[in-house]
């Protein structure tokens, strides 16, 4: 029986974000190529947007790549550029079939250009897709986000636009990249290693963390479906006591 069967579907996470860690050491493990462990990761992407379609989770983000991977060696990032405009270009009538709907977050100014088109013409030909908001972040780090925001928050109090004195947690909110976005309910990260690596940091201040020994290659319908029910055994307090929260349900 399928972990699936198992989903309370009345309690299921809105949003979940994935770090998908351990291609490389996947490819290690085997003997191959880091190319190969990051072929094999989009096979895994695959399996796990057909996962969430069916269980119904709204928004799913992933971090494909970090500014700081910007750090790693030229001839791996081309081969990731090259691979992330492969698998775009592959993917999208399929993802328009399914309904699902593509956005971005991050400086996707430093991208190359041929992924800059890949990737507007995908989110332009997804755009109508109800079915699962796919976040892909790409050159995308929370520090950067929140350095960007008040660079444009800053900019607007001189202008005029916006007082100081009204600056507050929802303002910030407005001026980040997932502003059109709900907070995560569930982050994920494959490949064993329990940090966040600079991913959210605001957007998952009360998210529940889920952490896997698991390579994103291996990370299947069943490793996704395992992480929701893991999940729903928690309870989200927000602050408040498990007294009242049983008083409020």
């Amino acid at each position: 029986m399928s972990l699936f069967e198992k989903i309370d579907h009345h309690r299921l996470p809105s949003h979940i974000a994935i770090i998908m860690d351990g291609n490389g050491r996947w490819a290690k493990a085997r003997g191959l190529e880091r190319a190969e462990g990051h072929r094999e990761g989009v096979s895994a992407i695959r399996k796990v947007v057909e996962a969430a379609i069916r269980a119904s989770v709204q928004t799913l983000t992933l971090y494909a790549f970090s500014t700081e991977n910007w750090y790693r060696p030229a001839e791996e990032i081309d081969g990731l550029m090259d691979l992330m405009v492969y698998a775009i270009t592959k993917e999208t009538a399929d993802l328009k079939k399914n309904g699902v709907s593509i956005a971005s977050i991050g400086d996707t100014s430093r991208l190359p250009v041929k992924v800059r088109e890949a990737l507007d013409t995908c989110i332009r030909e997804t755009q109508d897709g109800r079915n699962l908001k796919l976040v892909i972040a790409l050159s995308y780090s929370s520090k950067w986000e929140l350095a960007e925001a008040t660079r444009r928050i800053t900019s607007d109090v001189i202008k005029g636009i916006l007082k100081t004195e009204d600056i507050s947690e929802e303002t910030i909110g407005r001026y980040l990249t997932t502003s059109k976005l709900s907070d995560p309910d569930l982050l994920i990260r494959t490949g064993g290693e329990q940090r966040i690596s600079n991913f959210l940091l605001w957007q998952c201040a009360y998210a529940e963390f889920y952490f896997t020994e698991t390579f994103w290659p291996d990370f299947d319908e069943e490793a996704f479906y395992k992480a929701i029910l893991d999940y729903q055994g928690r309870q989200r307090r927000y602050g408040k006591t498990s007294e009242q929260i049983e008083s409020d349900k």
